[in-house]
């Protein structure tokens, strides 16, 4: 009788209301929600407030230091004795952070716990940890704290790798007398860690979290193997990811906390097709959560950790690798590792500087913003009470602002002509990925004279997204001697809905 009575109850308030509709004793309400900016309808998944944010930090610093920079081994076992953690001076990450901003990195992300179980800084979960060090400059180093200072100091973005996986704990993979995994891992050791590594500042932008889910290791002395089935529950990450939240707003929980995805390889490459949801380089159009891809890569030639006799690569082949990724829709994290003195390399330093040098000297310079540059399209959406959706939105230079097509337009066409003719290499497109990613196809075309058209880029110019970066001549590989133009044609052939865009850059 409850049910029915609150049933009824919903019927009579809703027959009250005004402009209903009245069908065999039912009320129809048709509301039509106010759109006085005429904004376009989203296109789901569309990202968070703290993913867009993510996603235009771009290029950042991956810096693997630790137990291991002092064992050789990648993935220590997790017995190593506190005293091998000995540096040779006061481990230095301003220096880290000065030498990656030089290269154009806009963060960095710090190991502070690995496999090993061994913590950077001072912590009340385990005795593994810098105040056992070996001598007084580990004793001393507090990686979290300085990191932190460092990069708010230089205007840059920070966060941490924190390893769910510990090899050094003996309360990692244990089962009580039930057979099920007990909670005693993450309540005593692994979500404390992560409050701790959060009161190093709440503007923290990535929280990374490794996906292994276990092998042998020491465990406290039981040196077994150890294995858990299912990491999200195991460490119970919904409640992580709330109260790290609440901690630090603006912070993305890679990996195991399901808001970026791996995309897919070790090697500095996504997929020229590239969807912010899905998983893997290429994502899957379909799917129904946002999760945008992150390529981790090594810049040196041997592991993540610093190896004796180990080089770096050049500036070129780490160009390649900004453009197969920032350049097609993920964010590149790119791995400097520290050496036994706590601090980079000097040949890791100097190239940075040419990679920077380079980036500068490439995609420094927007023709796209030149004064006396004009921009037309062929469609543009009806401009709302204080929106405009006007083309000229798109070399403004403010990502705020955009243009749109209107609701019936799939496909839509603009020009850009420069003030003067210029040798061109790159068209790079930015999608407003607050409504969503929508542009499936796109062409380029450039001209002299603005009467004959030659096609430009790649074989696969689908998907946009947050952003895309083509190289007129088709390569990643090879600058090039670049192309003579004054006009440059965009063609958008196929989209979920009205394309939008809130930048177009020409490099």
């Amino acid at each position: 009788m409850k049910k029915l009575f609150l049933y009824a109850s919903a019927l009579a308030l809703t027959m009250a209301l005004p402009g209903t509709v009245m069908a065999q004793g039912l009320t129809m309400t048709n509301e039509v929600l106010p759109n006085p900016e005429n904004e376009p309808r989203p296109v789901f998944p569309v990202p968070t407030a703290r993913q867009i944010a993510w996603n235009q930090t771009e290029f950042y610093g991956f810096f693997h230091y630790g137990m291991n920079t002092y064992t050789g081994l990648e993935w220590g076992n997790g017995n190593e004795a506190e005293t091998r953690f000995a540096p040779t001076a006061a481990p230095n990450p301003r220096q880290w952070l000065e030498a990656i901003k030089a290269a154009g990195m806009r963060g960095g992300i710090a190991v502070v716990k690995h496999h090993d179980g061994f913590c950077l800084w001072p912590t009340a979960t385990t005795t593994h940890n810098v105040t056992n060090s070996g001598n007084e400059f580990g004793r001393n180093t507090n990686i979290p704290r300085d990191f932190a200072a460092a990069a708010k100091d230089l205007g840059m973005k920070y966060g941490f790798y924190i390893s769910p996986w510990d090899r050094n704990s003996a309360y990692w993979g244990t089962k009580g007398a039930d057979g099920f995994y007990t909670s005693d891992y993450a309540e005593k050791v692994f979500l404390p860690q992560c409050a701790e590594i959060a009161k190093y500042g709440n503007d923290q932008f990535e929280m990374w979290f490794d996906g292994a889910t276990g092998a042998s290791g020491y465990y406290g002395g039981a040196n077994e193997n150890r294995t858990i089935d299912n990491a999200t529950r195991y460490y119970d990450i919904p409640n992580l990811r709330d109260s790290i939240h609440n901690a630090c707003p603006h912070i993305i929980m890679w990996g195991v906390g399901g808001e970026a995805r791996w995309i897919g390889n070790e090697a500095g490459w996504a997929g020229e097709t590239c969807w912010s949801y899905g998983n893997g380089t290429s994502g899957d159009e379909n799917a129904w959560q946002w999760f945008p891809g992150e390529s981790d890569a090594k810049a040196t030639t041997a592991g993540w950790f610093w190896h004796e006799g180990e080089s770096v690569k050049s500036a070129e082949t780490l160009f390649k690798m900004y453009l197969e990724t920032v350049g097609r829709n993920a964010t590149l994290i790119l791995n400097f590792p520290p050496d036994k003195s706590g601090s980079l390399p000097q040949a890791d330093v100097d190239e940075l500087k040419k990679l920077g040098d380079m980036l500068r000297a490439r995609l420094g310079t927007d023709f796209a913003r030149l004064e006396g540059t004009t921009i037309t399209a062929n469609v543009t959406r009806s401009n709302g009470a204080t929106r405009t959706y006007n083309a000229s939105n798109m070399i403004d230079g403010d990502s705020t602002t955009y243009w749109a097509a209107p609701d019936e337009n799939n496909t839509a066409s603009f020009t850009i002509t420069l003030p003067e003719v210029k040798t061109i290499h790159y068209v790079a497109l930015q999608e407003y990925i607050h409504l969503g990613q929508r542009i499936k196809g796109f062409e380029i075309e450039i001209s002299t004279d603005g009467t004959t058209w030659t096609k430009k880029g790649t074989n696969t110019m689908t998907t946009v997204g947050y952003k895309r970066i083509i190289p007129l001549n088709g390569s990643t590989s090879n600058y090039g001697d670049g192309f003579s133009a004054k006009y440059v044609r965009i063609n958008i052939t196929d989209s979920k809905a009205c394309p939008t865009l809130h930048t177009v850059s020409v490099f």
